[in-house]
Order: structure tokens, then sequence, then C-alpha cells
């Protein structure tokens, strides 16, 4: 039995502070707002919304928005944080700019290939009428060629 469970009453609650509380070292209650959003486990989120933010920004944030819509507005603040944390001048304006310059490039390369696509389609189109020509042709007897000609042979 490990010391924790040996102090704790049976049925009693161990109430471990939120990431936030931890951080901010302050005492975590039931009514915490950040609690949901900020688990013990995560900490390493609140970390970078709070260099990014700070938590008096988010905590005046979530009170602004509905209650059915913070979970979203976490997670987009924690994307906008750990962003703003590798590009502190774009942020996730940088990463949606590289990904749209992706784009566009693989769009040239694609319509590149469209275009050696149909050029291969047109040799191959040419090489069969090329074919069927040669098919339609009389066929040539190796005797009727002058360079068999029989007579000048003896």
């Amino acid at each position: 039995m490990d010391v924790i469970s040996r102090m704790a009453p049976v049925g009693a609650k161990i109430n471990h502070p939120c990431a936030a509380c931890r951080m901010l070292r302050r005492r975590c209650g039931d009514n915490c707002l950040l609690a949901p959003y900020f688990p013990t486990q995560e900490a390493d989120n609140f970390v970078g919304v709070h260099k990014v933010f700070g938590s008096s920004n988010v905590i005046k944030m979530l009170q602004t928005v509905k209650e059915t819509e913070r979970e979203d507005t976490v997670k987009s603040m924690v994307y906008e944080a750990s962003a703003r944390l590798r590009d502190p001048v774009y942020g996730s304006a940088g990463a949606i700019f590289h990904l749209q310059k992706l784009v566009k490039e693989l769009e040239s390369e694609l319509d590149l290939i469209r275009a050696r696509v149909l050029e291969s389609q047109e040799q191959q189109n040419q090489l069969l009428r090329i074919l069927m020509d040669v098919h339609h042709l009389p066929p040539i007897s190796p005797f009727e060629d002058i360079m068999f000609d029989c007579e000048n042979l003896i």
C-alpha cells in the first residue's frame, strides 16, 4: 500500500489541482474555471497558453464565451500558443501561409503531370495509328522484291 492510499480515508476524493492552479500555485476548488480544460496530466498545454496569453486573459476569454464553446476555445488557444512559441511573428498564420504555398506548388506539379499524361496519350495514339496503317498495307512478298529477282540469279 502506498502512502497516499493509507492516509486518505475510504471513499474520500483526493483533489489534485489542475495544471493552471498548480503552475500558479493557488488552491484549485470545485468551481475552478480552468480545471475542466487544463487537467494535471496536460500541464504543457497551460504552460504555453500562459506564456502567450497570460492566465488572467485566458480566464477573461473563457468567461466571455458560452460554456458549450469553451472547450473549442481552449483548443484554439493551445494551438495558437504552440504556434506562437514556434513562430513568434506569424504564429498559426505562418503555418497557414506555408500550407497555402505547398498547395500552390502541388497544384502546379499536378498541372505539369497532367500535361505529360496528355502528351504521352497523344504519343500512344500516334503509335497506334502508325501500327494500324502498317497493318492495312498489302504485304510485300520477298519474291516480288527487286532484290530477290530469280531471273538475275542464274
